[in-house]
């Protein structure tokens, strides 16, 4: 999470009602991850569930050397899926994740 204790995208806001519920999960729980994905004129729902490890960020740049306020920072959740797949997955705006 960012110093402040929240959890901020680069250029939106993600609902407070999902901040509150990644700030109150603890390692292990259970969770369930819904995702809007778009590619094209093409939109689905792709979903994902499993034990919750916890909350980070994935650090990326621009492929071009210009400033250091250039990289794009975004909230990453970790869980571990039934299989025992570790997996992670980067939060937006259209991110629905909730408890089972």
């Amino acid at each position: 999470m960012s110093p402040s204790g929240s959890i901020l995208l680069p250029t939106r806001k993600l609902d407070a009602a999902l901040v509150n519920l990644l700030k109150s999960l603890t390692a292990g729980e259970r969770i369930k991850i819904v995702q809007k994905v778009k590619c094209g004129n093409k939109a689905w729902t792709a979903e994902a569930s499993g034990a919750f490890r916890g909350v980070n960020y994935l650090c990326t740049g621009v492929t071009t050397e210009r400033v250091k306020s250039d990289d794009i920072v975004l909230p990453t959740v970790h869980f571990t899926k039934d299989n025992g797949e570790m997996a992670s997955i980067c939060l937006d705006e259209h991110t629905a994740i909730s408890r089972g």
